[in-house]
């Protein structure tokens, strides 16, 4: 007897899917080749009490910034594949965790969001990740939409 296992539909949305290819893309020595999609966003969810073990003293780590920008990458390439137009993510983060992410489409700017506590970084559960991913999207498309000249400049 055969058992299969269920996957989560969750795992076949385009934005789970585009964060698992920025994850690989961050992956430069090889390391996810055989993992599943949910191993390699896994780091990405984060437990309320595992957020309160995490020290916020100290500079943010490199793993954390490249989720951060990995988030913020998947995003502007889902802006890219519905409005047609180049999104460019920008994420400045302080040695601190403190910071600004922004998203640019043209001249205009689509997202803007100021970012804390960067060392304690991470969702719930990947539905509360791609809501919130979802969120920032539809707010972006609908801001393209009112003013496509800028966006188009």
């Amino acid at each position: 007897m055969t058992e299969t296992l269920e996957r989560d539909p969750i795992m076949e949305t385009d934005f789970i899917k585009e964060m698992v290819k920025q994850m690989r893309a961050l992956d430069s020595y090889g390391s996810y080749d055989g993992w599943t999609p949910e191993r390699i966003i896994a780091p990405y969810i984060v437990t309320k009490e595992q957020r309160r073990q995490i020290p916020v003293i100290g500079d943010p780590d490199e793993e954390t910034l490249s989720r951060v920008k990995a988030f913020y990458n998947g995003i502007a390439v889902l802006i890219e594949k519905e409005c047609g137009l180049m999104a460019v993510p920008m994420v400045n983060i302080t040695h601190e965790g403190f910071g600004r992410a922004l998203i640019t489409v043209g001249k205009l700017v689509v997202m803007d969001r100021t970012v804390r506590d960067i060392h304690r970084y991470g969702y719930d559960s990947f539905s509360k990740m791609k809501d919130e991913a979802d969120k920032y999207l539809s707010v972006a498309l609908e801001i393209v939409g009112k003013y496509p000249e800028v966006a188009g400049l």
